[in-house]
């Protein structure tokens, strides 16, 4: 007997009405029809059941702290960094512990079962790195968390801040960050992006930049990441987030770039809520977009995900946890309203972020955990539109959160009693 059966649900892949069984908290069946008694069974009645969101780019150090010790008046990304280094001495371990915890649970809600966060370790005390790997143990059942060792002031430019980052990595961080736009000059840059890339070889392990993350076309970091990437044999383990500088290059050097970044497999991460909120400041009119060249960069085989990037902090003043708000803002600044392209808008929040984290356990496929979201639509680009409600959400196979269906109650004559917003 299994333990779970999901009956007539509709996958990503375009498949539907099929079954999908999950013994053990694996998934051992997907097809339709499927003959078997279990433990428990969900009717999907038609709803898509999706792969986990995965959240490839967060700050877990700083979220939930909006207010502290005041309002970024002017949303702008240097007063959030001003904002940071003033909250930074009067950070506790039990208060970053409790705000992580607390989004953890949003994040659940939510059906995002992973998340790649970056911690601060510019702060000798390293209270947050502390206090993130204990969250990251108390959320290991139900929550996949990788933590990148993030130098927000500079590796090079932050007294002891190359200490601080390996003293991180001794200490179980996963990832090696950097900041290159954020050092002195474009020379220091360059070599913090070999420094770091050099340590993660050695290591053994993988790299998250903030890269070019300014309107600034001349901040082409990239460039030498995607080099030292090729150089050091860590195809495959190297990524550039935000990327946001590539918005206002020409168009002659980002046709020699983003085969430079193809060839070094290097994958790229933008951020469409914060991107659009803080590049383009500067301009009056015509204004940049601020987000990084999705299309372009996906139709080159870059792997390319959307991370949420900030929650209620001294940067962004919004968000739930919720990936598909995420998507859809990427959707649309990208202008990516096609039917493939909102397809692959979908994947750049589950499956996409997946591969980039390397969660080779992860996606609707037998053998695979049994971590799994059913949404209130039909398929990925109903789920876009409505930012879908999660009806079930499962982590290998075990069910940890559940929402009741989006339904209102309309009182008109002569019509329906209820609306889904589903056509």
């Amino acid at each position: 007997m299994l333990d779970l059966i999901i009956k007539n649900c509709n996958l990503a892949n375009g498949q539907t009405g099929v079954d999908v069984g999950v013994q053990n908290g694996r998934i051992v069946s997907i097809q339709p029809a499927l003959q078997a008694e279990a433990g428990q069974v969900v009717d999907a009645q038609g709803q898509l059941l999706s792969a986990p969101f995965v959240d490839a780019h967060f700050h877990m150090d700083s979220t939930l702290s909006y207010g502290l010790p005041r309002v970024n008046q002017s949303g702008t990304l240097l007063e959030g960094i001003a904002l940071w280094g003033e909250l930074k001495p009067l950070l506790t371990q039990e208060a970053l512990v409790e705000r992580a915890l607390a989004y953890c649970d949003w994040a659940v809600a939510n059906g995002l079962l992973a998340i790649r966060s970056h911690v601060d370790v510019c702060d000798s005390r390293l209270l947050a790195t502390e206090a993130l790997l204990h969250v990251r143990e108390r959320v290991k059942p139900y929550l996949d968390l990788q933590l990148v060792a993030f130098p927000q002031d500079g590796v090079l430019r932050a007294p002891g801040a190359m200490d601080n980052l390996k003293r991180a990595l001794d200490m179980g961080v996963d990832v090696v960050g950097g900041i290159p736009h954020f050092e002195r000059t474009m020379a220091d840059g360059a070599e913090s992006v070999r420094l770091l890339c050099e340590l993660a070889a050695e290591r053994g392990l993988r790299v998250d930049m903030h890269c070019d993350e300014t309107d600034d076309p001349m901040s082409r970091h990239i460039e030498t990441l995607a080099y030292h990437t090729q150089r050091l044999g860590l195809q495959g383990r190297v990524t550039g987030s935000h990327l946001t500088s590539m918005h206002s290059m020409d168009n002659y050097y980002v046709s020699k770039l983003i085969p430079l970044i193809r060839e070094a497999g290097v994958s790229a991460i933008a951020n469409p809520l914060i991107n659009i909120t803080i590049q383009g400041r500067h301009d009056t009119y015509p204004k940049r977009r601020g987000m990084t060249r999705v299309p372009e960069l996906l139709a080159a085989g870059v792997t390319v995900a959307f991370g949420h990037d900030c929650v209620m902090d001294p940067w962004y003043s919004l968000g739930s946890g919720d990936m598909l708000e995420v998507a859809h803002m990427g959707l649309h600044v990208a202008q990516m309203t096609g039917q493939d392209a909102m397809h692959a808008c979908f994947d750049a929040v589950t499956t996409a972020p997946a591969k980039i984290l390397g969660l080779d356990d992860t996606g609707i496929e037998i053998g695979k955990r049994a971590d799994m979201v059913l949404l209130q639509a039909r398929n990925p680009v109903e789920a876009l539109r409505l930012r879908a409600t999660r009806l079930h959400v499962w982590r290998a196979g075990k069910q940890v959160a559940s929402t009741p269906p989006a339904t209102a109650t309309l009182a008109l004559a002569g019509r329906p009693q209820t609306v889904d917003f589903r056509v």
